[in-house]
């Protein structure tokens, strides 16, 4: 015996269905059991609840948001300040320089390093609209610029030509970094906040 289908059974509820399956219907137990069961799934997610949109989560990502820029700022004034009592040092124990070409390639590397940090503390944040992409990348950048500042913090004073090489190369290194920060901030941020 043939039963009907699901299309047919549909039709059927909406009352549009063919007159040979209405006539099968009232003969098979089976199909009107599918039939009888079609209606109880439909009345279930009927009573299912409503489900609305979210509350607003904007309060609670702002108050991180803000949290994580004081973070950040606490973190450059650390590093601002670890870097400030390291070219004291270096200022105290310069005399005692083993190599004067890594002396002064030291100095100039302190010097941009200092000019590139003046940059970034006239850098206003609040006032700039930047992308989570570029939030990031300055968040990355600040933390390898903190672990560079954490190297030279730990580094004795130069007395070997190796320690002298490796203390130019680490403050370099801080430049480079330091320029891409500016970069981020000052290109891409006045960029998105056209």
């Amino acid at each position: 015996m043939m039963h009907c289908t699901m299309e047919e059974l549909l039709a059927l509820r909406e009352k549009e269905g063919s007159a040979w399956a209405r006539q099968h219907l009232d003969g098979c137990a089976v199909c009107r059991a599918e039939l009888e069961g079609l209606y109880q799934r439909v009345a279930q997610l009927k009573a299912l609840p409503v489900i609305g949109p979210a509350r607003s989560r904007w309060p609670a990502i702002r108050t991180q948001l803000v949290a994580t820029q004081a973070r950040r700022r606490h973190r450059w004034a650390a590093s601002g300040l670890a870097a400030a009592a390291l070219l004291a040092g270096v200022v105290v124990f310069g005399p005692f320089r083993t190599t004067q070409a890594f002396g002064e390639d030291l100095a100039r590397a302190k010097q941009q390093s200092a000019s590139l940090e003046t940059e970034l503390q006239e850098y206003d944040p609040d006032s700039r609209v930047e992308s989570g992409r570029a939030a990031t990348l300055a968040a990355d950048l600040e933390d390898r610029i903190a672990a560079v500042d954490a190297r030279l913090a730990g580094l004795n004073v130069p007395r070997a030509p190796s320690e002298t090489r490796e203390a130019v190369q680490l403050w370099r290194n801080r430049v480079n970094l330091m320029q891409e920060l500016v970069d981020v901030h000052v290109t891409r941020a006045a960029y998105e906040g056209l």
